[in-house]
């Protein structure tokens, strides 16, 4: 079965870098059918697995990078990072953050309302993919990626692109979820905002993740603001899943890597 629509990426448009590619994919295009309908690129969400292979397949080539071993990390919202090379391309990693300089490894992250974030040092050819829900923000998973691309060239120059991910309107959260940053830090006040009117609390996710960022001295940070929730035709979202009823979501697939 061909699929019906044409895989559709985001990426900014006027950063131009030498030798490298990615995307921050939606979820249209691909093969998937029914409620993973259809550029679903997880193999954990009961989707049939072939037609997952063959999403996954079909991004990498609108990248140019099917010619790439792209690693996949088992996620677990906590703030490890892994330097991917050839001895550990095929074993299983536990962690929300990979590195690599290997031109013929890209690298991939999955999302449904969490961060996708790429970390690029272009003039030492070392790319990076980030995964930062909230529990990501709070052990500062982007600060631990950014250390360790900086303790492999003390002359690195690190591009920061933040892609689609749940935004502040959507992100209600409870006291109780405040208290435990203000806890941590006071400033994180910042990133939460309430409503006078309903009263209700919100976090500001990807301003978070900007301001982590700029505290490693990048400033050189490109967003793209996209948000997961409320794009139903665009994107997956686990929070809109789970307010609607409507069970396991797919996930979205970004990828990034060098064009060799």
């Amino acid at each position: 079965m061909k699929y019906k629509t044409k895989l559709k990426f985001f990426k900014i448009e006027k950063l131009k870098l030498k030798g490298i590619n990615y995307g921050f994919f939606s979820r249209l295009g691909g093969y998937s059918q029914f409620n993973f309908n259809s550029l679903n690129c997880s193999y954990n969400s009961g989707d049939r697995l072939i037609d997952v292979k063959k999403n996954i397949n079909e991004a990498k080539k609108v990248l140019k990078l099917d010619n790439t071993n792209t690693k996949f990390l088992n996620q677990v919202h906590g703030n490890k990072v892994e330097i991917i090379d050839k001895k550990n391309l095929n074993i299983r990693i536990f962690a929300d953050g990979a590195i690599s300089k290997n031109k013929k490894i890209s690298l991939a992250i999955l999302t449904a309302d969490c961060v996708p974030i790429f970390l690029i040092d272009e003039k030492n050819n070392v790319i990076s993919a980030i995964h930062s829900g909230w529990k990501g923000c709070y052990k500062n998973v982007v600060a631990v990626a950014i250390k360790k691309i900086k303790s492999l060239n003390l002359n690195s120059k690190i591009t920061a692109i933040v892609g689609p991910c749940l935004q502040k309107n959507n992100f209600e959260v409870q006291q109780d979820f405040k208290n435990k940053f203000i806890k941590k830090n006071k400033n994180f006040e910042i990133f939460f905002n309430k409503n006078i009117k309903t009263g209700k609390l919100f976090f500001d996710m990807p301003k978070m993740i900007n301001f982590q960022i700029q505290e490693q001295n990048i400033n050189k940070i490109f967003n793209i603001r996209e948000d997961t929730y409320n794009n139903t035709n665009l994107f997956f979202s686990h929070r809109r899943n789970t307010h609607l009823g409507l069970g396991n979501t797919g996930r979205m697939i970004n990828i990034i890597g060098f064009n060799v």
